[in-house]
């Protein structure tokens, strides 16, 4: 039978060959095939001439934002599927394993979709996979399906500024999970002091202890009553944790965990398998003390690194279907960027809002959560990590140690911590990683994308408001926008007069967070650079406009242990006069830069005096 390809039928019927292929996929033209990549159809295929055409046209499917609900995303949603991660759970066996990645990218959707693919369930939930890739994998993975007993919990909203809110946030989800599985207190294969047990968590009744039992106990009666060991589900484990270090219930929180944890993982004959999610692996926490069953995934192993986030493929088919193909390069640029294992991935959260919002970019990923580990690392900056964070948002990398057992108490005792927690969290990626040190590694990072560089402006800047107050960097910002170098000259020595005068004893921390600020202020639009020297000598800035018909910027900075007014005035004539001596602006002249704003800045404890040109 002779044949024509989906390219050739778009052309014969004068339609996109797109079109032609979705046509294909939804079985709209009677006998086309699939293979491999490519549709093929009869050589008498006709165009459909109903109004279904059209319809296929204009009509797409929803975008999945904020869809964590498998069933849902399979069925109402566009849904990009990473069913595969089950058959090679299955192949490689592992009996609890741990999955490390950052907030929103797709942990909760993957493990309600392994609850959904293991779960025993009074109704036939196999039409939920059949037309997903773990169906085709054969009969041994098919089998699998709706077979256990399964235990779930998320912790993701578990987010409470106590630990007495945390303890009752936890009861309560395990209550809910107890009912659930409220056909237990029916079994006649429990005992009355199991059920008696049961009702107690049910009820929101049981002590601190019975609560730490909880996962143990119930495995144990699930396994008992269906003669199947369950597999248990946790789901951001240690966002309770997280929120303990922020508000000052650590120890608390950890003991408590470790506790519940050790019950359903460790030397539980009750458990077929054990899956778990969170942003930091935290193993020397002893949370998983003497857990040997357990296996780690993080970001930085091959092994299930294309299923969490979007990888390219996926992207660039995500952006043919809403029409937005001519976008891939905008949607690399502000949300790829990240590195798991080998792949590089994309971060869903923000291409899925992306698409949603028109395809204009703005930073969606900043507000799904705090960023306050920034402002924790800037809290115990010292120089170097200063000079670090500058680089990283001018889109320089650098060489570091990253601790993959990093714990939150680590940025007190050790800040040169912070960069495992960043990477951990996906405010950096690595570049190149080598295990040099057993499970550690030594990562060339830098910043992922557009849109986490405009997260580190924005928490550096509110971070910053003692060097460089919020209303001087909006108006410098608005002066940029508008290409004003009048207003941009004035606000500029406003903010050098402001913030060099709170500082009584302006130290090299000090400049170091004021450049770091400028870096953040400017954002994209300018190349910061900057040479200093200790005690009383010089701080030179210089701000190269990426385009030339932007200012340039130089500063220049003196310092005199005893001055007068007027003694400091001579000094800032001294220092811009040595931009000029020196020849400061001989690049920018030569790049094409048409106007430069230069400053000489003294400044003697809270007195300054600036000289501009």
């Amino acid at each position: 039978m002779k044949t024509m390809s989906a390219k050739e039928a778009a052309t014969l019927w004068g339609i996109s060959d797109r079109l032609v292929t979705r046509l294909c996929k939804d079985g709209r033209i009677a006998g086309a095939v699939k293979k491999g990549r490519f549709w093929v159809l009869p050589a008498d295929a006709k165009k459909p001439t109903d109004n279904r055409t059209a319809e296929a046209v204009t009509k797409k499917k929803a975008l999945p934002i904020g869809i964590s609900n498998f069933r849902k995303a399979v069925t109402k949603y566009y849904y990009i599927d990473k069913t595969l991660l089950i058959k090679e759970l299955i192949d490689e066996g592992a009996e609890v394993s741990l999955f490390t990645r950052p907030r929103r990218f797709g942990k909760t959707l993957n493990m309600d979709m392994l609850r959904e693919f293991f779960e025993i369930s009074s109704e036939d939930t196999s039409e939920y996979f059949k037309k997903t890739n773990i169906w085709n994998c054969g009969e041994e993975y098919r089998n699998e399906q709706g077979k256990y007993p399964v235990i779930f919990l998320s912790f993701k909203d578990t987010k409470c500024a106590d630990w007495q809110e945390t303890y009752n946030n936890i009861c309560k989800l395990l209550g809910n999970e107890f009912g659930r599985h409220i056909a237990l207190l029916e079994s006649n294969k429990l005992h009355d002091y199991q059920k008696e047990y049961f009702r107690k968590v049910l009820q929101e009744k049981a002590d601190e202890s019975d609560i730490a039992n909880a996962l143990k106990n119930l495995s144990q009666m699930l396994d008992e009553h269906y003669g199947k060991a369950p597999i248990i589900i946790i789901d951001e484990y240690d966002i309770p944790i997280e929120q303990g270090h922020t508000n000052g219930y650590y120890d608390e929180v950890v003991s408590f965990m470790r506790n519940l944890f050790s019950g359903g993982f460790k030397d539980n004959s009750h458990l077929s398998y054990g899956f778990l999610t969170g942003i930091l692996r935290v193993a020397k926490e002893s949370i998983f003390s003497g857990l040997n069953n357990l296996k780690i995934n993080s970001i930085l192993d091959e092994k299930y690194s294309s299923y969490f986030g979007f990888t390219p493929d996926e992207v660039k088919e995500m952006a043919v279907y809403y029409d937005a193909a001519d976008k891939y390069d905008e949607i690399c640029e502000w949300y790829d960027g990240y590195r798991f294992g080998n792949n590089e991935i994309f971060n869903p959260w923000s291409v899925i809002n992306y698409f949603n919002d028109g395809c204009k970019p703005k930073a969606f990923w900043q507000s799904t959560g705090s960023n306050d580990i920034i402002g924790e690392v800037l809290s115990y900056a010292d120089e170097e990590i200063y000079e670090r964070l500058n680089a990283l948002m001018q889109g320089k990398s650098f060489l570091t140690y990253i601790d993959t057992d990093v714990i939150y108490p680590q940025i007190q005792n050790n800040p040169s911590s912070i960069y495992s927690f960043l990477l951990m969290a996906g405010y950096l990626k690595f570049v190149k990683a080598d295990a040099e040190f057993g499970t550690d590694y030594m990562c060339e990072v830098a910043v992922p994308n557009k849109e986490i560089s405009f997260v580190y402006s924005k928490e550096i800047l509110s971070k910053l408001d003692s060097i460089i107050p919020r209303s001087s960097a909006v108006s410098i910002q608005e002066a940029i926008y508008a290409n004003n170098v009048d207003n941009l000259q004035k606000h500029l020595e406003k903010l050098l007069l402001q913030s060099i005068s709170y500082n009584d004893y302006s130290n090299e921390v000090f400049y170091h967070g004021l450049v770091l600020g400028l870096c953040a202020m400017f954002d994209n639009r300018y190349y910061l650079t900057s040479n200093r020297e200790s005690g009383e000598g010089r701080f030179d800035i210089s701000l190269f406009p990426q385009n030339v018909k932007l200012p340039g910027i130089i500063i220049e900075l003196k310092s005199a242990k005893e001055s007068t007014d007027k003694e400091l005035k001579t000094l800032s004539e001294t220092a811009l006069r040595q931009i000029n001596d020196k020849k400061y602006d001989t690049e920018m002249i030569t790049r094409g830069v048409k106007k430069i704003i230069k400053y000489g800045v003294a400044f003697c404890g809270k007195k300054v005096q600036i000289s501009v040109e």
